[in-house]
């Protein structure tokens, strides 16, 4: 959210304070599936089943100890970059967001398959880095970098949020379906054995059988964990990196 600049005004933060703490409950709809951003206001809230996906760098602060300021810019603009493109390719993604060094969205699931196509969003940022990887070695950058992509699938409750007439809001997801992506994400190739992909348990269970077949249960973490990656991207990989 940009800035703008506009006076505070405690009397009139007191008034839109009110405001929001009795807005009637009604006012919080549960559906089927997340509606366009256009129909929030800042008075009113969806609740729906959704998928969110996160995907981090791991051990990203050593990076600085490898690259100086300008290739690690560059490194950090190529990653975003195409994981915004993986994101954005999927017609029912709702949120795309940048968090330091780290991206996740959020995608309209109200059918299964939906939730297998959020799944192959993370077969492709996980084949992605290997891509990634390769075109730095060619580059001379000497040190590779690992993600962990989490995955989870969940309830939340859409809202509209920032300072109602001065045109900076943005859309909330509250719920655990982030943040427990988030942390999936955050123990994705975090040690030796750990694969890059981690799934909740809620997520793994609303994927097909193939999908399900990729992952191996994580009994410490009560989550799914696989090196699932894209075939396609793969095969494409080995024939044109050698």
């Amino acid at each position: 959210m940009d800035s703008n600049y506009k006076p505070y005004d405690h009397i009139a933060s007191a008034g839109r304070i009110r405001g929001y703490l009795t807005a009637p409950q009604s006012n919080y709809e549960e559906v089927n599936s997340l509606p366009d951003r256009d129909k929030l206001t800042f008075s009113n809230g969806y609740y729906a089943n959704c998928s969110a996906i996160f995907v981090d760098i791991r051990g990203s602060s050593d990076l600085p100890r490898h690259y100086l300021r300008p290739r690690l810019a560059r490194i950090y603009r190529a990653y975003l970059s195409e994981l915004v493109a993986i994101f954005n390719s999927d017609s029912k993604t709702r949120e795309i967001n940048i968090a330091g060094d780290a991206t996740w969205a959020v995608i309209n699931t109200p059918l299964k398959s939906d939730i297998d196509n959020v799944f192959v969003l993370g077969a492709r940022a996980n084949s992605m880095a290997n891509i990634l990887n390769r075109e730095m070695r060619k580059a001379s950058y000497d040190h590779p970098i690992k993600v962990g992509v989490g995955m989870s699938w969940g309830r939340a409750l859409m809202i509209k949020a920032g300072y109602s007439g001065s045109g900076i809001n943005d859309v909330v997801y509250m719920g655990d379906v982030v943040n427990e992506a988030a942390k999936l994400a955050n123990y994705g190739n975090s040690q030796t054995g750990i694969p890059a992909v981690v799934t909740s348990s809620d997520f793994f269970g609303n994927l097909n059988n193939h999908n399900q077949k990729l992952l191996c249960l994580d009994r410490n973490r009560n989550c799914y964990t696989g090196s699932v990656i894209h075939t396609a991207t793969e095969q494409w990989i080995e024939e044109n990196y050698k």
